[in-house]
């Protein structure tokens, strides 16, 4: 590797890529940067990063070993971008690398398993029927706050034991966190993500606490036994483990069945092709999901010496973001990536990441993206938005996660 062959990349202004417009489909400026410069600076309103744009190189990079997930290393990466209370709450295994992620992914990956997750369906179920319950005869609901975040919540917080009158706070906490930078100035905004974070961390120790007295069948019982009988999990670990399993087990499952019910409204010659064959629901969730998936950029990496993609060198201690949504948008993996197919075969997204932090709870997340949004065909007819879709108010577009604040529709009472 010599300087000489690799070419000088400018980096891209915020002001090209974090704007409203962005927000509302981001697809034409991925498109332009995989191909005029698919790995490439970009100056960003949170930190500035290295993005991967292309789905060979990204598929390499989510499983490249010199791009650390350890964001809590030499460089003290997350103190830095995120304030001091994000450690408390975020040194678990999404942030960590091999040995130390091995280990602690290991902590929970039997709760995960296909033939537990599947134990779950009939809850899952029940917990979407009491939800359309609630709307079907009003004739229109606000689709975001009425089923498609409260569904996957209530699910991980049965799962982890959460009270169900502990539920709703710990769930506008959680917003806090996932709309930061939607309506407040960036100063008040990371003021208000570190009181919540503060708030988290001591309900979830607390939670932790009455737990370890009185134990049940759920799975913070389960982490404090490894815990305290096992020696296999620190008590810092437990709490941030717990957060991150409440966290990332709602947010990205709500914001994609919103992302879902927004491409098959706008895509309606694919919304009656559904309809008319169910069993086209579980290939036509992978590709939803590659279509506009809710997690556009994996969580950073840094670069722990310089490496090289696309004929660019990232030099180290750079944070490196993999643009998931470009990469499955990739006119070199996928035919027509734009289009939207519900009878697209062999989908290959990777939506849900590659390598040793593929998503955990990828079996939990397709049970309730197939029964959910079943049941939103079946049980809402003539399902339409309920504004034109320019005027859907969404995340901002800096925002980590890609989904929308509100989702308002109509349909048949």
């Amino acid at each position: 590797m010599t300087d000489q062959t690799i070419p000088a990349v400018p980096a891209v202004p915020a002001s090209e890529v974090y704007t409203d417009s962005f927000a509302a489909d981001p697809y034409p400026t991925f498109a332009r940067l995989r191909e005029n410069s698919p790995v490439c600076p970009v100056a960003s309103p949170r930190f500035d990063s290295y993005l991967i744009t292309r789905f060979d190189d990204a598929k390499a990079a989510l499983t490249d070993p010199r791009l650390s997930k350890d964001l809590y290393g030499p460089g003290q990466h997350y103190l830095r971008i995120f304030g001091p209370n994000s450690e408390a709450l975020n040194r678990n295994m999404l942030n960590s690398d091999p040995p130390e992620h091995s280990r602690l992914r290991r902590m929970i990956s039997q709760a995960f398993a296909p033939r537990r997750i599947e134990a779950l369906r009939p809850r899952v179920a029940q917990i979407v029927d009491e939800l359309l319950d609630r709307i079907v005869p009003q004739g229109r609901a606000e689709l975001m706050e009425d089923f498609a975040i409260p569904l996957p919540m209530r699910v991980i917080c049965d799962l982890l034991g959460v009270p169900g009158e502990d539920q709703k706070r710990v769930l506008d906490w959680t917003q806090v966190i996932r709309t930061s930078g939607s309506s407040r100035k960036p100063e008040q905004d990371r003021a208000a993500v570190q009181e919540v974070q503060l708030r988290l961390h001591h309900y979830l120790a607390g939670l932790v606490k009455a737990k370890r007295a009185h134990p049940a069948d759920d799975m913070i019982s389960a982490l404090i036994e490894a815990c305290d009988h096992e020696g296999k999990l620190s008590e810092r670990e437990l709490v941030s483990t717990t957060f991150l399993l409440l966290f990332a087990g709602h947010q990205t499952t709500a914001d994609f069945l919103g992302n879902a019910t927004v491409a098959l409204l706008t895509h309606p010659e694919q919304l009656a092709l559904l309809r008319a064959e169910p069993d086209l629901l579980p290939a036509a969730i992978e590709e939803l999901l590659r279509f506009d998936g809710p997690l556009p950029v994996a969580s950073p990496r840094i670069a722990t010496e310089d490496v090289e993609y696309g004929g660019v060198r990232i030099p180290a201690g750079s944070i490196v973001g993999v643009v998931i949504n470009a990469a499955n948008h990739d006119p070199e993996h996928f035919d027509e990536p734009d289009e939207l197919d519900v009878c697209r075969e062999r989908v290959g997204h990777i939506g849900f990441g590659h390598g040793v932090h593929y998503c955990l709870g990828v079996s939990l997340a397709r049970m309730e993206a197939r029964i959910g949004i079943g049941a939103l065909l079946r049980r809402l007819p003539g399902l339409r938005l309920g504004v034109p879709v320019e005027e859907l108010r969404r995340l901002p577009a800096a925002s980590p996660f890609r989904g929308l604040l509100e989702l308002p529709v109509r349909f048949s009472a």
